[in-house]
């Protein structure tokens, strides 16, 4: 019996990602960010394909073996194409893909700028409520200052998730402090 494509990738991201955790003090699971960021996704009227690649916006960039040709293998074109549009080139230093992120949100495909946007949802929340054990507080600021930037590029997004990333950025500055 074949199972949604969703199933699919929700299935083959928990079993890539398996025992990794996030730099929080809790180590949480690292599958509930993509659980939160495909639920996000959902909410915001993604198709399953987008839902699907919200699953697997890391696996290429976080577990390798993992490559794009096979999620295109496994999922598909359009999920694998959105995939690749949301995965940073591990080959480059922090700042340069940081960069890029900025330089290329504008040019992202629907699909990708939702993903991307509920990427940024979930990792601006864990930056105020459980940041990463070892960012202090000038560190957690510039990440929310280049989240914002990324996500004042993506265009097409729906004016409810927009809303959401205002509000959870807001909620996440009152936390971490002034700038």
């Amino acid at each position: 019996m074949e199972t949604s494509i969703v199933a699919r990738a929700r299935a083959f991201a928990l079993a890539r990602h398996d025992g990794q955790t996030r730099k929080d003090l809790a180590r949480t699971p690292y599958w509930r960010h993509l659980e939160e960021v495909a639920f996000l996704g959902a909410g915001f009227g993604g198709e399953d394909e987008v839902v699907a690649a919200a699953w697997l916006h890391d696996t290429v960039e976080d577990c390798p073996p993992t490559s794009l040709a096979e999620i295109e293998t496994v999922f598909g074109p359009r999920v694998a194409a959105i995939v690749a549009e949301v995965t940073d080139d591990k080959n480059l230093d922090a700042a340069e893909r940081k960069r890029l992120q900025v330089a290329t949100a504008r040019a992202k495909s629907p699909g990708a700028a939702l993903v991307k946007l509920c990427d940024k949802i979930g990792n601006v929340r864990s930056v105020g409520e459980t940041p990463p054990h070892d960012w202090p507080q000038t560190r957690r600021i510039a990440y929310l200052d280049w989240a914002e930037e990324v996500v004042a590029g993506l265009r097409d997004l729906p004016e409810a998730a927009a809303a959401a990333f205002r509000t959870v950025l807001e909620s996440a500055r009152v936390t971490v402090g002034p700038r």
